[in-house]
């Protein structure tokens, strides 16, 4: 079964699972058996290498259905039900794609406001969502939000699962949790948000601090206590420029991470890499005239923040590497320019749209317009690991040389469409020997 755990075969595998094949299907269910069986675990402690450019990505959504379809697994068994049996089939999962970096993580806007009491919805087989009918808070009761049980519930769980993680790969365990905005969005509601940043800004900012104080950091700091090499991941989707807009992305959504980490002893070691948009700040360059924006709200001109200021916002919260997804639509070339300037390594994203099988009308024309971008991505990682080597750089680990990251596959990814990505980026992704030399 090892030969599936070489790439291209084990994206075959999952291709033909994909279309339908039962001898796929069955050689698929053999495979995953034995990996809830702990039979591959050596495999997992397989560190990426040091020389080449890393691929990585969020691969949840996809094994869910591949353990709905296989065993009739329901959501909520998969990601609560055994945190070993989590971590093995989704550490599998990148290995089937070809995917030499690791990573581990779980429905973090789901969990993190279901560890406060949120009414979470857990569908058959999809992801899980907070009930959007009974949110957990509103303008009379957001103070009564308190720190939750850290020993018990989702906490645990995540603990539990962390741990898994770091046992079977050697990695250092990181904390995946929603940043203060996403999850003010996730409790209190979309809409009254956003309405309170248009009508009511300090009763916003009063919501988000309190998140702060009564969640992230006690939540952070037990973290530590019990992983003190460990790392925080903050994810910030609902704080995005593509959807608040960048001023309040700035006043709001960065400030409260900002405030969280400020003058804190693991601050350095907290980080969100996940804000998108980028464009929309580039557009307000061009037209300042306050008029509200598709994914944004009304903002005064004299007040609007520019790409060069938002990219300065974005490293104050992500500074150990630069990162461009796919819906920043600015050029890879910026980001390139901006990793040299700040000594740091480059991720470049792969959104799930440009791997949408569904969407494909023209499958060569898709073939190479992603060979074509990947190509840009992997050279663009590789000039910025080799450029910033020869200037002082002499880190080692990840984020060390850079990754080429699918931003979230599912089931309806075209395997197709991503073994072009993850060929391209191994044949490649070398570096100058020169590089790699701490």
């Amino acid at each position: 079964m090892i030969n599936e755990l070489v790439f291209p075969a084990g994206i075959h595998l999952l291709s033909g699972w994909q279309k339908h094949e039962n001898a796929a299907r069955e050689q698929l269910r053999a495979v995953f058996d034995a990996t809830i069986a702990g039979q591959l675990d050596s495999n997992f402690g397989v560190r990426a290498p040091v020389d080449a450019v890393h691929i990585g990505g969020s691969i949840n959504l996809m094994t869910l259905s591949i353990m709905h379809d296989l065993y009739g697994m329901e959501s909520a068994a998969f990601y609560k039900g055994d945190p070993e049996r989590y971590v093995r089939t989704t550490l599998l999962s990148r290995r089937l794609l070809g995917m030499n970096k690791l990573y581990v993580s779980w429905p973090v806007y789901a969990f993190t406001a279901e560890a406060l009491g949120q009414q979470t919805m857990y569908p058959d087989k999809f992801p899980p969502g907070s009930d959007p009918d009974v949110m957990l808070m509103n303008r009379d009761t957001w103070q009564d939000v308190v720190t939750p049980d850290l020993n018990s519930g989702i906490p645990r769980i995540i603990e539990e699962t962390i741990r898994c993680y770091e046992r079977l790969t050697g990695l250092e365990p990181i904390l995946h949790l929603s940043a203060p905005y996403s999850l003010a969005a996730d409790t209190f509601g979309q809409e009254p948000l956003l309405a309170a940043l248009v009508h009511e800004p300090e009763l916003a900012d009063n919501v988000l601090d309190h998140l702060v104080d009564h969640v992230h950091r006690p939540w952070i700091e037990h973290f530590f206590q019990r992983f003190p090499n460990g790392w925080v991941e903050l994810s910030d989707a609902s704080g995005s420029p593509f959807f608040i807009g960048p001023q309040n992305c700035r006043d709001k959504a960065i400030r409260s991470i900002q405030r969280l980490v400020e003058g804190r002893p693991w601050g350095h070691r907290v980080y969100d890499a996940n804000y998108r948009g980028d464009y929309v700040a580039q557009a307000r360059q061009k037209d300042r005239s306050g008029r509200r924006r598709a994914g944004g709200t009304a903002t005064d001109s004299a007040s609007a923040v520019d790409l060069t200021e938002l990219t300065e916002l974005k490293h104050s919260v992500c500074r150990d590497f630069v990162i461009r997804l796919h819906d920043d639509r600015v050029p890879v070339s910026y980001y390139e320019d901006q990793a040299i300037q700040r000594n740091r390594p480059l991720f470049t994203g792969v959104g799930a749209s440009q791997l949408d099988r569904n969407s494909i009308t023209d499958m060569e024309a898709e073939r190479q317009a992603l060979r074509d971008v990947s190509r840009e991505c992997v050279e663009a990682i590789k000039n910025v690991a080799q450029t910033i080597s020869n200037t002082g750089y002499d880190e080692r680990n990840p984020p060390w040389p850079g990754t080429v990251y699918f931003e979230d596959v599912s089931s309806e990814s075209s395997f197709e469409l991503m073994e072009i990505v993850v060929e391209t980026a191994l044949q490649n992704g070398a570096l100058e020997r020169e590089a790699t030399a701490p």
